[in-house]
């Protein structure tokens, strides 16, 4: 049973997780807005978005400023007065 199973490396900090829910979230968005009725089909439409999507380099750019993280995060980036 061991076999059935991969452990991809998952990195200490949450990031990745945000990067797979946007990714999963255009998936369904873009590839899986229908009903799909057999296994085998399903996995050539998701092949052939994932073919697209990688010929394509989408990337995803996770980085903003100490400006917007005070305007999203009010209370971790406290403005500090001097």
């Amino acid at each position: 049973m061991a076999e059935r199973f991969e452990l991809p490396y998952t990195p200490q900090h949450g990031r990745w997780l945000n990067r797979a829910e946007s990714e999963l979230s255009v998936l369904s968005r873009q590839c899986l807005d229908r009903r799909i009725g057999e296994v085998g089909v399903l996995r050539r439409e998701i092949e052939a978005w994932q073919r697209k999507r990688n010929a394509a380099s989408k990337t995803i750019d996770g980085q903003f400023t100490t400006a917007e993280a005070r305007v999203k995060r009010k209370r971790l980036y406290p403005v500090i007065q001097t």
